[in-house]
Parts: structure tokens; sequence; C-alpha cells
């Protein structure tokens, strides 16, 4: 069974070629390659919360701290740590695997 994307989950339109791209750009979460199967994900797909630039809550986020509530409270990110529970690979790892110290 493949696991749901965000984009797919909260149907943004910021993936390639996505209803929203021209409006908002493409997000980051979608291209991200270094965070390509974390969580089950495609490029930073089940990751989101780690990422920069995500849209959420109808606006993009900026830094991982300035969204991190926002983020710890969505829907997507419960249901991915569930999912994977107990191989959950949590956001300290997600950010050194991005290179963020």
């Amino acid at each position: 069974m493949s696991k749901v994307n965000c984009w797919e989950a909260k149907q943004c339109g910021r993936q390639p070629q996505g209803a929203k791209v021209q409006e908002f750009g493409v997000c980051p979460a979608s291209q991200e390659q270094r965070a390509n199967g974390i969580n089950g994900g495609v490029n930073g797909g089940r990751a989101c919360w780690a990422i920069a630039g995500t849209f959420c809550g109808g606006k993009v986020q900026g830094a991982f701290a300035a969204k991190l509530d926002n983020c710890m409270s969505c829907a997507f990110y419960t249901s991915v740590v569930s999912e994977q529970w107990p191989d959950y690979h949590g956001t300290v790892e997600i950010l050194a695997r991005l290179g963020v110290k």
C-alpha cells in the first residue's frame, strides 16, 4: 500500500503541475529529494513539517521554527506519526538529513 503524501492529503495543488503552482509556486516538500523515502513518502511528502515554505492554513509557511506549532497540530502530521509508529522518522532526524542545524 502506498503512503499518502501531504499534497495529496491536503489537496493544496502545489505539487509539480498542480492547480495552485502558478499562484503560490511549487511546494518545497514536493521537490525536497533529500527527504525522499522518509516515513514512506515521495521527496518531502511525509516530512513536510520540517521543510520551510510549505503551504498550510491557506498561506505559505516560513522557517521550521515559525511553523512548528501549526504543524504539530495538523491532522496530516498526526496521521503520519500514527501510521509509522514505531518506525516514525522524527523532526530531529529529518532536519539532520536536510543539513539543518
